[in-house]
């Protein structure tokens, strides 16, 4: 089957990071359009089809549970290097999203696969992601930023002790859109090998 790559190209080359910030505060996203963008997700490239993401949807008064929670264990964990504007726009920032995904990679229990690969397949399904949000007219981020590291808060996202908390993902309309971007030369980038 041939696709347009012209709008495949231009899809990829101009999709954009857009943060809550640049939102329309209130307006929700449908959840049907949530719902392919994670299907979507869930077609992305992974070894022996192991199928390792695993994500949770906070949406409604879930972006508070969701706030009330990732500051509260920072403020727990923080300990010497709390600093209050952090734990104040880790309240705030999430009500800004309609939603917000979490982004778990769950370990195939054999473990025939090397925990890399699985997060790998998991970064393919955010890419798809990325991709959806912008071809639906949304704008989207990833951050790992906040507690994505925090061991203690992989239970509270459907994780256990083997998985890994990778970021969450957040969805809203678009009142500000990001401004271009540029990238480096190909050539800067590659090296063609021919013989």
């Amino acid at each position: 089957m041939q696709y347009n790559t012209e709008d495949i190209n231009h899809l990829i080359r101009n999709r954009r990071s857009v943060f809550p910030n640049q939102f329309i505060a209130g307006k929700k996203v449908d959840e049907n359009i949530i719902k392919e963008i994670l299907i979507n997700a869930t077609w992305a490239p992974n070894h022996a089809q192991t199928e390792p993401w695993f994500f949770k949807i906070f949406s409604n008064e879930g972006l508070q549970t969701f706030a009330n929670f990732q500051s509260e264990l920072y403020k727990q964990e923080a300990g010497a290097s709390f600093k209050e504007d952090k734990y104040v726009k880790m309240q705030t920032q999430p009500l800004m999203a309609s939603h917000i995904i979490s982004i778990g990679m769950k370990r195939n229990e054999a473990k025939c696969i090397p925990e890399i690969e699985e997060i790998e397949a998991v970064a393919c399904a955010v890419q798809n992601i990325y991709l959806s949000v912008s071809a639906y007219g949304l704008g989207g981020y990833w951050t790992s930023g906040g507690i994505t590291y925090i061991d203690k808060a992989k239970t509270f996202f459907g994780l256990g002790e083997e998985d890994k908390l990778l970021g969450f993902f957040y969805i809203g309309h678009v009142a500000v859109p990001s401004p271009a971007a540029k990238r480096k030369p190909l050539e800067e980038k590659v090296e063609w090998v021919k013989g």
